[in-house]
């Protein structure tokens, strides 16, 4: 990782400041960046390398010390670890993030040799958190809101696949939540270029130097002016706006079922309780708000799931409610997801639409009262029903996933 310092001239600047050896160190820090600032305008500058020492068996001990507190472990690359690093610390139920190297071939790599390109290492954040405060899909939307997920040769003004974005998740279940949260992101239309974040099996995690460790608390000057410099914050402001920084600790609430509990899911929904429109639309996508909540239509075959063909179900991606089955799911030909049946018709509510100057069948969920699309008479047999299902009404869950997810009493009915 190469980071842009000035190197000007060190008797120059020492001149200048000799004048103000009696005030305090951040005083003289901070003129020190205003005068190398200016002279980057007047005179350019030149790069240089900063390279930290060796790695400190504190880290170890420390990674030890989190995984027995009983918290779970999330890895992320999103550019510079510095700044992914600092964004994660901040969060509710984040207790520590750990900057280091994954992804690469070479055991044990230094941050010279990961800077170089040539080890396949990307920098990385090492995330410990307490589920029961923020779930994994809230760190997820945190990493959305950190990085440019479009960008895979670099990372702004930092180049090379070393700060290439990915997910390196831990277990089958980070993957698939990462896999729905990036189809989600990618069908949201916030971007004009696909996205280009690696998702991949995490193999060996390699903590950074300890220069590298907590640098934004430790080096607060250099970290800001290196961040402001770096046109990450311009970008994500322009590209999220006002949802640049939701509360994260709301994401995955009320889309899961518990596992541990023994309530049926009939019984479960039945207690559920809409969040209001202003958390509605901090957790969803513009194009879901826009659909659940506005009763908007997405566009044919440019949706998530209209060509999904994987075994499980679709739940109401504002309560979790279970929809629709893979097993009723059928090619209709019209570009959206299309389902002969509900998984139950106690599910979901039907309601004259008059829009358009036409008369059709609305369908909407049954305890969220999400928009999910409308009903049609030129369905196959045996129900001869269509059911037009907007992909952003939805969110599916893979069979292997249903049991963890909570919804194990629905397995049986994939295999009728």
């Amino acid at each position: 990782m190469t980071r842009m310092y000035l190197a000007t001239n060190d008797n120059f600047l020492n001149q200048l400041f000799i004048r103000f050896l009696q005030q305090n160190l951040l005083e003289i820090l901070e003129m020190k960046m205003k005068i190398a600032a200016a002279l980057l305008l007047l005179t350019g500058v030149s790069v240089v390398t900063v390279i930290a020492g060796p790695v400190s068996n504190s880290d170890q001990v420390q990674r030890t010390d989190l995984q027995q507190q009983g918290l779970k472990v999330a890895t992320f690359a999103g550019g510079c670890f510095w700044c992914t690093e600092s964004g994660f610390e901040k969060l509710p139920g984040v207790k520590e993030a750990i900057s280091g190297y994954a992804g690469g071939q070479k055991e044990n790599p230094t941050y010279g040799e990961v800077s170089s390109g040539v080890t396949g290492h990307t920098e990385v954040v090492q995330v410990y958190y307490d589920p029961q405060v923020i779930t994994y899909e809230g760190l997820l939307q945190s990493l959305w809101r950190q990085m440019d997920p479009t960008d895979g040769k670099g990372s702004f003004v930092d180049r090379g696949t070393q700060y290439r974005p990915a997910v390196f998740y831990h277990n089958e279940q980070q993957r698939g939540l990462a896999e729905q949260s990036m189809a989600t992101l990618a069908a949201s239309g916030r971007y004009s270029k696909p996205l280009a974040t690696e998702l991949t099996k995490l193999t060996v995690f390699y903590p950074a130097e300890d220069y590298h460790q907590d640098y934004y608390k430790r080096n607060p000057i250099r970290y800001k002016y290196y961040r402001f410099n770096s046109g990450r914050d311009q970008y994500l402001e322009k590209t999220w706006g006002d949802q640049l920084h939701p509360d994260f600790t709301t994401f995955g609430r009320g889309q899961k079922a518990n596992p541990a509990t023994h309530v049926s899911l009939s019984e479960r929904f039945q207690a559920f309780k809409k969040p209001s429109d202003n958390e509605l639309r901090q957790t969803l996508t513009d194009l879901q708000y826009q659909v659940t909540q506005q009763d908007s239509t997405e566009r044919a075959y440019q949706n998530e799931f209209w060509n999904e063909k994987r075994e499980g179900i679709y739940v109401d991606i504002v309560s979790g409610e279970p929809l629709f089955s893979s097993k009723d799911k059928f090619k209709s030909g019209t570009g959206w997801p299309s389902f002969s049946r509900p998984i139950s018709s106690a599910s979901i509510s039907e309601h004259t639409d008059t829009k358009f100057f036409m008369t059709r069948t609305e369908v909407r969920s049954q305890h969220a009262d999400s928009h999910l699309g409308h009903l049609f008479n030129d369905g196959p047999q045996p129900t001869g029903l269509r059911y037009c299902i907007n992909s952003a009404s939805l969110r599916f869950i893979p069979r292997e996933e249903m049991a963890n997810e909570g919804y194990a009493e629905l397995l049986s009915q994939l295999n009728e």
